[in-house]
């Protein structure tokens, strides 16, 4: 194991944290919605022979606090400027997914003078979405858990390498193998997603910032391009042939996406 663990405690919350060490510029990974500090492991062996990388296990996902009664955008927030902290992670890059990259914005957003940059993968500002939480409540739902194995559970999670990432956030029990994280839990923290636009935040960043999207994004195009011309100085990317998940399916290409951006801020 190429990385040690971490625990950062933030208001009686565990937060689990890979460090994968590394000199020079810190680097901080935020996985998605039910996803895991793991996702970034292939990523996260490319970048720490020039940088010193952490993913984080977020709230309520992997080895961190299962089941946290506070799941606001302001808890996500206020959780990495405490792993920041306590792992004296100076002025780190934030690098996020999805979900991981909304936080990310907003930690940006709320803390200019923490962020040195801000890598948005798969993520942006978003709106208004009242039916978010139930499709993905009925998502989950749909998993036939437990899985037999973790080769089972990958077919079904897609197969391939997204599938291998997310089958690998699993946890094996007597009867099974089972996600690391509540289905309530996942629903109840897109609350505050489903209600607005955080346009307003993406507005206040004020770091270099590189956006990295899917050829078959879930960015509406007209998103994209209003994020851009609301921050033209906004660096921009889609990668071919991808989906939601392109860090799991093409790391190499975004390592080699992410290495130019960080030798720009240099």
């Amino acid at each position: 194991m190429a990385w040690s663990e971490h625990v950062v405690v933030r208001d009686d919350v565990r937060l689990a944290c890979r460090d994968w060490g590394g000199p020079g510029q810190p680097i901080v990974l935020l996985h998605g919605l039910a996803g895991h500090a793991g996702e970034w492991d292939v990523l996260a062996r490319s970048l720490n022979s020039r940088y010193r990388v952490v993913a984080v296990d977020q709230r309520g996902h992997g080895a961190s606090e299962r089941h946290p009664q506070d799941v606001s955008r302001a808890a996500y927030v206020a959780d990495v400027i405490a792993i920041v902290d306590q792992l004296a992670l100076r002025r780190p890059v934030l690098v996020g997914q999805s979900l991981g990259g909304h936080t990310a914005m907003l930690t940006a957003a709320a803390h200019p003078e923490r962020v040195r940059a801000l890598v948005l993968i798969e993520a942006g500002p978003g709106g208004p979405n009242p039916d978010g939480p139930a499709d993905i409540g009925g998502w989950l739902d749909s998993w036939p858990t437990p899985f037999p194995s973790r080769e089972a559970a990958a077919a079904f999670l897609g197969g391939g390498p997204v599938g291998v990432g997310w089958a690998a956030g699993l946890e094996e029990r007597e009867d099974g193998w089972w996600p690391r994280f509540d289905r309530d839990v996942m629903v109840r923290l897109l609350a505050e997603n489903a209600q607005r636009s955080f346009r307003l935040e993406w507005g206040q960043v004020t770091c270099p910032t590189l956006v990295v999207l899917a050829q078959s994004s879930f960015i509406p195009a007209q998103e994209a391009d209003e994020m851009l011309r609301q921050r033209p100085a906004t660096m921009a990317m889609s990668i071919p042939g991808t989906g939601h998940d392109l860090h799991l399916e093409q790391p190499e290409i975004l390592h080699s996406a992410l290495a130019d951006f960080l030798e720009g801020l240099a």
